[in-house]
């Protein structure tokens, strides 16, 4: 019997300790976002097409940011992307909703390559693989024939 109760007053204590570190992960996310190295905003003009971009980079190549896509005959595209920078290139992955309806999320991958001040959206082949999607390994993205160049702009 005596066992038992040590054995319940272990799993308490396992169980709040859980619940600590989850509080502490929380805090640490939000000193993260608090510690941003740089926070780049962009537009992109294409004919009709509007892309406005904000990018906070972090000192471990972390990335976030936020992407409103206005593109012509279609709903506005809202959303937040997080990734990381690998050399001149960033991968992120972008999650948005689509006009009005607030209730379904979407996810694509994005890939933007920084050529001298401007950031250029990669097209590339996407795969979907147990619901999620991303680019196809060893598949070239391609950052000459695109749509959408984003140019340096002052954040709101």
């Amino acid at each position: 019997m005596r066992n038992l109760a040590v054995l319940g007053l272990l799993i308490t204590c396992v169980s709040f300790q859980s619940c600590k570190n989850d509080k502490n992960e929380k805090n640490d996310k939000t000193q993260e976002i608090a510690k941003a190295t740089s926070v780049n905003c962009y537009k992109a003009v294409y004919e009709q097409d509007t892309l406005d971009l904000k990018i906070n980079t972090f000192e471990d190549g972390k990335v976030t940011g936020t992407m409103e896509m206005a593109i012509e005959n279609m709903p506005t595209k809202v959303g937040e992307l997080v990734g990381e920078t690998k050399g001149d290139t960033i991968f992120a992955s972008y999650t948005f909703i689509q006009g009005s309806n607030k209730e379904k999320t979407f996810k694509n991958p994005m890939a933007f390559l920084k050529r001298n001040n401007q950031l250029i959206l990669g097209n590339g082949q996407i795969q979907i693989t147990l619901g999620a999607s991303h680019f196809v390994k060893g598949e070239p993205i391609d950052f000459d024939s695109v749509k959408y160049k984003f140019d340096p702009v002052d954040c709101k």
